[in-house]
């Protein structure tokens, strides 16, 4: 059985191919095709994450372009990892946040002592395909 991990790995590459293939069909993401994919697909985590005052399409636009390290237009895969890097600082961030301050005691076995979930439970499948 392949853990949450492994699982939420394997569902990056493929929802990368999907929408990598859309147009152009080419093994990199247009603008579009990113704004697409998390519009389509990680809703719910961008609203979370999204900057006060920023519109979601002012926040994709300013997550491609800092994630477009040769300013090609176009994100390979290793430059789309650098999007989730990002997107995932700013959702822990924000846990914090929301959550408010928390001793952290490193090596106690207790993890942070605070969910990271967001409301949005355990379930992965948003009918997507790809990481079914």
């Amino acid at each position: 059985m392949k853990t949450d991990l492994e699982l939420a790995l394997e569902c990056i590459v493929n929802v990368y191919h999907q929408y990598a293939v859309k147009n152009p069909i080419d093994d990199y993401l247009s603008r579009s095709e990113f704004s697409e994919l998390l519009q389509e697909t990680a809703k719910p985590f961008l609203h979370n994450t999204l900057p006060p005052n920023t519109s979601v399409d002012s926040y994709i636009n300013k997550l491609f372009n800092k994630a477009d390290a040769n300013h090609n237009g176009r994100l390979k895969f290793t430059e789309f990892l650098t999007t989730l890097t990002l997107v995932v600082i700013d959702a822990h961030n924000r846990s914090h946040e929301h959550h408010g301050s928390h001793d952290h005691h490193p090596g106690d076995g207790h993890g942070h002592g605070h969910s990271h979930d967001h409301g949005q439970g355990h379930s992965h499948d948003h009918g997507h395909g790809p990481c079914n």
